[in-house]
């Protein structure tokens, strides 16, 4: 006997072995065990009364739904996806993200909306040289200060951390939060993070007057940035130059090499596991790919003792790059010594100097 457990006209009913095979249509290859066959007829709409038939039915597809797949494709995307964005994972902590001048001199806050239940929170700080001036200033203020001449930094974050600042360096920054980082809304996809950063990028430059805006990316955001250059080279308006901190060549070779999981490699069937449950969810990022179509000028910064994307990927992305480009010169690669690891490139006291040289160069 059984019951659903929902209401009480269904108690205690006798279960009918034919119209239990006939309710699942089990296969003949399927062999399945009594608590298999009382679990699933107990939750088919078939043996529910018309009562509860609508809670049966919804049950019923569930349930149909989850049991035609495997643990494993149930598993192996969510957990990817997890992995790739920890989007879920806030740093650094303690931070107002509605309220950033508490903690961080002329930065303002504010948000844009990419498209309908997608809306990205965005700090814009001023260079120091504007400092005195953004005291007590408005989002307006700051909107307007886009086109005084000091180059634009977009600056797309890796995994598992929200809109940062970094250190002056004579740039205004517009630090972004994609889709279901930080307090932005939305869900993590490759497709919808390219479309926040086209969405920042164009509305910036539609306020920049005729002061350039770099695209940069750190880690995960490399992959941001260049789908998004490719986007706007697609368009006919290419970016005007784009930076790249400690880069993969793309998702699925960063993901079999990542330290965490690079101790299961051998495992059978793992990196199949992998590969499936990344192309099920769209996650390639193809920076090697990307950055054939590109003619941005191009600036590849990477830390020599980097484990979590090694230094020998950012030079692969760097040779591919330089073969590709027509003009040899818009591509450039520097490599920071150890000390900086993956996530501490900010902290060089040259990394700056790097970036200002080479954009004013090519912006000459």
């Amino acid at each position: 006997t059984w019951s659903c457990g929902t209401c009480g006209e269904c108690a205690r009913r006798p279960v009918r072995p034919a119209a239990r095979d006939a309710a699942w249509k089990v296969p003949p290859d399927k062999t399945w065990t009594d608590f298999e066959y009382l679990i699933c007829f107990t939750i088919s709409y078939r043996s529910f009364p018309p009562s509860c038939s609508t809670l049966g039915r919804k049950i019923a597809t569930l349930c149909d739904s989850f049991t035609s797949k495997s643990l494993k494709e149930h598993i192996c995307p969510p957990l990817m996806h997890m992995l790739i964005f920890v989007n879920f994972f806030k740093a650094p902590f303690l931070v107002d993200l509605k309220k950033p001048e508490l903690k961080i001199p002329h930065t303002v806050n504010f948000y844009i909306k990419v498209e309908p239940g997608v809306i990205l929170g965005i700090w814009h700080t001023v260079p120091s040289c504007r400092g005195e001036d953004a005291k007590g200033k408005g989002r307006s203020w700051y909107e307007a200060a886009l086109c005084d001449g000091n180059p634009i930094v977009v600056y797309l974050h890796g995994s598992a951390q929200h809109r940062l600042v970094l250190s002056n360096g004579g740039f205004h920054v517009l630090s972004v939060d994609y889709r279901g980082f930080g307090d932005s809304t939305g869900t993590p996809t490759e497709d919808g993070l390219t479309a926040d950063a086209v969405c920042v990028y164009e509305w910036t430059k539609a306020r920049s007057g005729t002061t350039p805006v770099c695209l940069w990316g750190h880690s995960l955001g490399t992959g941001v940035a260049t789908n998004a250059a490719k986007v706007l080279e697609e368009k006919g308006f290419p970016a005007d130059a784009i930076i790249l901190e400690a880069p993969f060549t793309n998702i699925w070779v960063a993901s079999i090499n990542y330290p965490l999981l690079k101790i299961y490699r051998k495992l059978p069937g793992f990196l199949r596991s992998i590969m499936d449950a990344l192309r099920k969810d769209k996650l390639v990022f193809p920076n090697d790919e990307n950055v054939k179509f590109l003619s941005s000028p191009l600036l590849i910064i990477h830390g020599e003792d980097d484990k979590t994307v090694p230094l020998e990927f950012g030079k692969k992305l760097y040779e591919i790059a330089h073969n590709a480009y027509r003009n040899k010169e818009r591509v450039k690669m520097v490599i920071f010594p150890p000390g900086f690891r993956h996530n501490s490139l900010c902290k060089s006291s040259a990394l700056l100097q790097t970036v200002r040289d080479f954009l004013s160069q090519q912006w000459a």
